[in-house]
């Protein structure tokens, strides 16, 4: 029989791709059989991850090939594998808003915390469970790179603590050297294309009937990437019309100084930049103090198509 097979959000990010092999290999220390595989191919902040660590990428699919399925850091089923509707989810791990259906009981576990990887070190240590070298090197860059080093307004005081106690068993001394590096890893953007930028990383989600696309990047320096903009909004457009996209947010984040610049191409967009209490110069808009698309971003835009 097929194993189980694990896995986080499409354009996976570094804490799908940490929440996956770290869920994988709990779930098989408590007696089932899983694999961890990804919805795409990790971008350059989690190949930073993964070489530090001296861990293989997980094997990327399309579909799933079993019948059951764990995820990890998604719910959604625009934001999953292409045949979720066919599959049945025995296991969530989340940190994010629930927009979830199932016909059959499951394992759920939902939880404001700031990364996928934090809530698994606490299932690790319930169960008396160790955490191995390399995986528990996954989880701290996970934690790391969903709260910004600490500095997302989606951090916690579970973070906090956790941090530490991760990087004691990676073997990281100091983290802020290792956070800084592995963030500055994925801001490299200079050999993106735009539609790998605008893609990768990217979520969709259905706001009252409508369909949008958040995207977002992280830099050091936002006018480098702004000067890019006219080639950015013809793919962004492109998007748009082959996807049936109602608008498309692009979301710029300053890691260094945790600000945004977002540029947005659809339809209302007076009423999107309503939900920011902003107003857009052109197609583009200032977010001081935005970097976390899931607390800053995605409530403020549900709350205004509820």
């Amino acid at each position: 029989m097929a194993k189980e097979l694990v896995f986080g959000h499409q354009n996976p990010d570094t804490d799908a791709i940490a929440a996956a092999i770290a869920a994988s290999y709990y779930l098989n220390q408590k007696g089932m059989d899983t694999e961890a595989v990804a919805l795409g191919k990790t971008n350059d902040e989690t190949n930073f991850v993964l070489d530090y660590f001296s861990v293989e990428a997980p094997r990327v699919i399309e579909k799933a090939d079993t019948k059951e399925v764990v995820l990890v850091d998604h719910n959604e089923t625009a934001q999953s594998v292409s045949n979720i509707e066919d599959l049945t989810v025995t296991h969530v791990f989340d940190h994010h808003k629930i927009d979830f259906k199932t016909s059959s009981p499951l394992f759920y576990h939902a939880e404001a915390l700031g990364s996928t990887s934090t809530i698994l070190y606490g299932f690790f240590k319930k169960d008396g469970i160790e955490i191995p070298k390399k995986i528990a090197g996954l989880m701290l860059s996970g934690l790391i790179s969903d709260t910004l080093l600490l500095k997302s307004p989606t951090t916690t005081n579970v973070d906090r603590d956790v941090i530490g106690k991760l990087a004691s068993i990676a073997g990281v001394d100091d983290v802020n050297a290792y956070g800084l590096n592995l963030l500055k890893a994925g801001t490299n953007l200079s050999k993106k294309s735009e539609q790998d930028l605008i893609d990768g990383d990217a979520k969709t989600f259905k706001f009252a009937g409508k369909t949008f696309r958040i995207g977002q990047v992280n830099t050091v320096d936002i006018p480098s990437v702004l000067e890019r903009k006219e080639a950015l909004k013809k793919a962004i457009i492109a998007e748009n019309e082959k996807q049936g996209f109602d608008g498309f947010l692009f979301v710029i984040t300053d890691i260094l100084n945790s600000n945004s610049k977002a540029l947005y191409y659809g339809s209302e967009p007076d009423k999107i930049a309503s939900a920011f209490n902003g107003k857009f110069v052109g197609d583009s808009i200032d977010l001081p103090g935005v970097v976390s698309r899931k607390k800053q971003i995605v409530p403020p835009l549900t709350d205004l198509f509820h």
